[in-house]
Order: C-alpha cells, then sequence, then structure tokens
C-alpha cells in the first residue's frame, strides 16, 4: 500500500509540474481529471490484484527450485562425503596391504640372505675338502715319485756295485742269509 500511495504521489507531482512549467510558477495541481490519476490508480490496483498470485507463483516456483537445487547439492555433498569415506577406508587397506608386502618382503629376504650364506658355508667346506683331498693326492704322488727315485737311485748303485764285484766275504755272507730265509 505503500507503494500505491507513492505512486500516486509521484504521479500528481509530475502533472503539477507539467502545469506549473506551462504557466511559469511553482506549484499542485490538484485536479485529478487532468493528472490521470483516476487512470494510474485503476492500472495499479488491477496490476496489483492479477499480478500478486502471478508473482506469487513466480517466486514461489523459483524457491522450490532452489530448495530442490539444495536439496540435490546436499545429497551430492553427502555421496562425495560418503565417496571420500571409502576411498580413505581403501587407503588405509592398501597402506597395510603395503606393510604387510614389505614384512613379508623383508623376512624373506633374511631367509635368502641365511640360505645363501649357509650354502656358500657349505661351498667354502666342500672347495676346502677338495683341496685337501687334491693336496694329498699330489702329496701322495710326490712320495711316490721320491720312491720311486730313490728305489731307481738305489738300484743303480747296488747295480755297479754288483757290476764292480762283489767281496768274497760279502758274497758268503749274502748266501748264507738267502739260504736261511729260504731254508730255515
Amino acid at each position: 500500500m505503500v507503494t500505491i500511495g507513492s505512486l500516486f504521489l509521484l504521479a500528481a507531482e509530475a502533472s503539477a509540474a507539467h502545469s506549473e512549467v506551462a504557466e511559469g510558477g511553482f506549484g499542485l495541481n490538484f485536479d485529478i481529471l487532468e493528472t490521470n490519476l483516476i487512470n494510474l490508480g485503476l492500472l495499479i490496483g488491477i496490476l496489483v490484484y492479477f499480478g500478486r498470485p502471478l508473482l506469487s507463483n513466480i517466486l514461489s516456483e523459483r524457491r522450490s527450485s532452489i530448495e530442490v537445487q539444495i536439496q540435490e547439492a546436499e545429497q551430492r555433498a553427502e555421496e562425495a562425503a560418503a565417496e571420500l569415506a571409502e576411498a580413505q577406508e581403501k587407503l588405509t587397506q592398501a597402506q597395510a596391504e603395503a606393510q604387510n608386502i614389505l614384512k613379508t618382503a623383508q623376512t624373506s629376504a633374511a631367509a635368502a640372505k641365511q640360505a645363501i650364506l649357509e650354502r656358500s658355508d657349505e661351498d667354502v667346506k666342500k672347495l676346502k675338502e677338495a683341496a685337501a683331498a687334491d693336496l694329498n693326492s699330489e702329496r701322495e704322488k710326490a712320495i711316490a715319485q721320491l720312491r720311486a727315485s730313490v728305489v731307481a737311485s738305489a738300484l743303480e748303485k747296488v747295480e755297479s756295485e754288483l757290476q764292480s764285484g762283489v767281496a768274497d766275504d760279502a758274497q758268503q755272507t749274502l748266501i748264507d742269509r738267502s739260504i736261511a730265509l729260504i731254508g730255515g
């Protein structure tokens, strides 16, 4: 109602200003027919009477549209929060699984290291035994060669002495010994 009164006042002032400008002075024109106040009042009344339901409908539709949009936004926010919680849970599970894999890998690495150390100890032991066996074999070969060399050398010496001749006393002693060994 305040708006209608303001419109009447503005219309009255506009008509009065128009008529005063024509007369050359300042004043108010209260002639209702000349200022078209009745037409303006009717027009404003019709607009208020018929425009109010239309404006109410437009505003209520806009309000319901905004409410729907707010509800949709809240629903999307809840879905996003649920997805975030699910993603965080998956991240926690992935981190736990990564820790388990790391522990398993460390355990496997320690076991592999121990197995390699044991195998290398066995290999070193086998190599030492093989080296000792080779050394003993070579030693026995060297001793056998040395014996053969000593025997060959002794035989050569005996042959040379036999060729030079054996003294009669030594010959008789050898014969007696041989007979004693054979006969008893």
